[in-house]
């Protein structure tokens, strides 16, 4: 596994769990298993490290707070907006999620403003990736549903097996007490 200081070949590693230049995903138990769109996110550095906002005052590095990365959804760092103080794409987006995490490291977390997905979208704010600076959770939330990859099979599973089992023993019981 690579250090956490220095940048790997820059290819994503599940086995490894690194994402170089990703947004990664989890699911949280019951809340995902509701509404499986809903879960858990963090971003990773250039090395692939994870950063995440895992609850008040804390910021985890190289893990998320329920499990390994279920999804992970690719950026490109040439969208990153460098400020032309001498470092490249990487150095400005490792210096965003860390500015973002150091701030999150000060705050206490609410389900509703000051979470994982605000985490995220405030790095890609500092960083200006594609020179945007109206990332939000809600948008952060569609575009990881919408263009995020599973990292195989298990992590398919991880996140649909859940809500389809309750899904379809609500619809069973439901079918069952109609019939009757």
């Amino acid at each position: 596994m690579a250090d956490h200081d220095e940048p790997d070949s820059g290819k994503i590693d599940p086995d490894a769990g690194r994402y170089p230049h990703c947004v990664v995903w989890t699911p949280i138990p019951v809340l995902t298993w509701l509404f499986p769109f809903v879960g858990h996110v963090g971003i990773c550095t250039s090395a692939g490290v994870i950063h995440d906002f895992a609850g008040s005052y804390f910021v985890s590095e190289g893990n998320m707070a329920f499990g390994g990365p279920t999804k992970y959804w690719p950026l490109d760092v040439s969208k990153v907006h460098t400020s032309g103080g001498g470092g490249g794409p990487d150095e400005a987006w490792d210096a965003a999620v860390r500015q973002a995490s150091e701030e999150y490291g000060r705050r206490t977390h609410s389900l509703c403003r000051d979470n994982c997905h605000s985490h995220v979208a405030t790095a890609l704010n500092l960083m200006r990736y594609e020179r945007r600076t109206s990332w939000s959770m809600v948008r952060l939330c569609l575009l990881v549903a919408i263009r995020g990859k599973h990292v195989g099979w298990t992590g398919f599973l991880k996140t649909w097996l859940p809500f389809v089992t309750l899904t379809g023993v609500v619809l069973t019981v439901a079918l069952a007490l109609n019939v009757q």
